[in-house]
């Protein structure tokens, strides 16, 4: 299969720690010939920390469950009502390094908001996207045997109440907003279809969209 190919399976509301082991899987099992795949997902409630993460930017979790993950930064929150894309890239075999991968998964983003009328950026500090100083998109990678697993997620339309239980990606105080707060009202699949696009066109992908699960999710569907 082409390099350029780039394989996305949407795959709904799905349990967090099934899936995260299935990107490992995926990952661990693919070979020269395996193309890169995109898997957009939603989360039930979780919080998330990075494996370099500090147990002190977990404020108040309360009953919402917190699982120590490999990816890096700190902690974040996941819920529904958020877009979260994991890109499961081989970086080795497209030349790319992981500052290149971070900078198109941001400007992916952005030129997203700016199609609905946001405008957003970057901060060299602190990856992700923000609009007016509020972070709306965060990521975190993992890259093993030259591959990348993890990647960012995207408010949409989500409660942004459990952010304030945390120190989101270890910054206190930082504000969250999300695209209903910005008053920008869309259609999930209408805007995974945008995160795919522009993601494509960043790092020049031929697009290959898969809705079902294959062998590597049996074990999360």
């Amino acid at each position: 299969m082409p390099d350029n190919v780039l394989i996305v399976r949407r795959l709904g509301l799905r349990e967090y720690r099934p899936l995260w082991e299935a990107m490992r899987g995926f990952t661990d099992a693919r070979n020269d010939a395996t193309p890169d795949e995109l898997w957009l997902v939603e989360h039930p409630p979780v919080f998330t920390l990075g494996y370099n993460g500090k147990t002190q930017h977990l404020i108040a979790p309360g009953a919402i469950p917190v699982i120590h993950t490999d990816r890096g930064g700190q902690v974040t929150y996941h819920g529904p009502g958020q877009i979260v894309a994991y890109v499961l890239c081989d970086l080795r075999r497209r030349g790319w390094g992981v500052r290149q991968l971070v900078t198109a998964l941001e400007q992916a983003v952005i030129a997203l908001l700016n199609e609905h009328g946001v405008n957003a950026d970057t901060r060299r500090d602190a990856p992700g996207v923000y609009v007016a100083g509020a972070k709306i998109a965060a990521l975190g990678l993992r890259v093993r045997r030259g591959c990348s697993y993890h990647g960012l997620s995207l408010n949409v339309a989500m409660d942004l109440a459990p952010f304030s239980r945390i120190n989101p990606c270890g910054y206190p105080d930082m504000p969250v907003t999300d695209l209903r707060k910005l008053g920008v009202i869309t259609d999930m699949a209408e805007l995974q279809q945008s995160v795919t696009t522009q993601f494509a066109q960043q790092l020049g992908y031929k697009i290959t969209e898969v809705m079902q699960a294959d062998e590597h999710l049996s074990a999360c569907a």
